[in-house]
């Protein structure tokens, strides 16, 4: 029933896209991308995608500025193969943090890298979890932005039991917090914050009530960690009993695993958006629930021109 599909992928995370294919009962794709001795992108297509629907699965993570190239580059190469629709499929989408001018002659890099998606020749995206809602706007092209809310939830509801509280890590995430919290039954509780500087933080006070009660920091990514340690110590020294994290994106860079290893969090628990590497791999704490399901069906759906609004929620 797929005969027309056709699934590829970069290097920044073949596993992922692998799990989709399984799910959806075809084969990845055969594609080379390796690059020159001179560190250019080289992509090879090595079947036939004339007239097909074509959907290329990439992260634009570490190296960012590697992955993203590996993506136009094959949006590109199959735009000039006769490809009948091509869909990126961008689990974690880079450069999302740049979504506005925030001083002057500041770039919004979020609008440039859709722009160069869009030149490149995508038709479509699917991404999951964009770090702003309003990204989606920066595109003439479809743009469907699943949340991974229903696979982190399931796994919430199934091992932690009794009364928790979520908190967002800043004013900005309180829209995302209140709905994880509602579907849960949860109370929120909501950290104050002023950000020095890119990659620092500092916690200045808690909105709510977490004396005593098992509590569930939600953010959309963690990139070094300093947040998100910052923000279990402060809900420690309000009383917290247990402090767990849950975040779609394990950007993890820099010292963000000692960080966490010397940190009060129990627990943190990602999705498979962006693949482990390096250290973090070994850290214990780290619980990583897969979005394949998610995807495939999103994929299966887009393939058939069915509707996705049911996986929005």
């Amino acid at each position: 029933m797929l005969e027309r599909i056709r699934i590829f992928s970069g290097n920044a995370n073949r596993e992922l896209a692998e799990k989709i294919c399984e799910k959806l009962g075809v084969a990845l794709g055969k594609a080379n991308v390796t690059t020159f001795s001179d560190g250019e992108t080289r992509v090879e297509i090595n079947e036939n995608v004339r007239g097909m629907d074509v959907f290329i699965i990439q992260s634009t993570c570490t190296p960012v500025n590697n992955t993203c190239m590996e993506l136009l580059i094959m949006i590109d190469a199959m735009k000039r193969a006769s490809a009948d629709r091509i869909t990126a499929v961008i689990p974690y989408y880079g450069y999302a943090r740049q979504d506005r001018k925030v001083a002057p002659r500041a770039p919004i890099s979020a609008k440039l890298v859709a722009d160069l998606l869009t030149a490149a020749g995508a038709n479509r995206i699917l991404s999951l979890d964009l770090h702003a809602g309003q990204i989606q706007g920066f595109f003439n092209i479809p743009v469907d932005n699943l949340f991974a809310t229903p696979v982190l939830l399931e796994y919430i509801k199934s091992h932690y039991q009794g009364e928790i509280t979520i908190v967002s890590p800043d004013t900005g995430g309180v829209e995302r917090a209140r709905a994880f919290a509602t579907r849960l039954g949860a109370s929120l509780a909501i950290i104050d914050k002023r950000r020095e500087g890119p990659n620092e933080a500092h916690v200045m006070n808690i909105i709510g009530h977490v004396r005593g009660r098992r509590v569930i920091i939600l953010d959309d990514m963690i990139d070094t960690a300093g947040t998100v340690v910052q923000a279990a110590k402060a809900l420690a020294d309000e009383g917290a009993l247990e402090i767990s994290v849950c975040s779609t994106h394990a950007v993890l860079s820099g010292p963000a695993i000692e960080r966490i290893e010397s940190s009060n969090i129990k627990e943190i628990i990602v999705t498979d958006t962006i693949p482990l590497r390096n250290n973090a791999t070994a850290c214990k704490r780290i619980k990583v629930l897969s979005v394949a399901g998610l995807l495939s069906e999103a994929v299966r759906r887009i393939y058939y021109d069915d509707s996705v609004s049911s996986l929005f929620i």
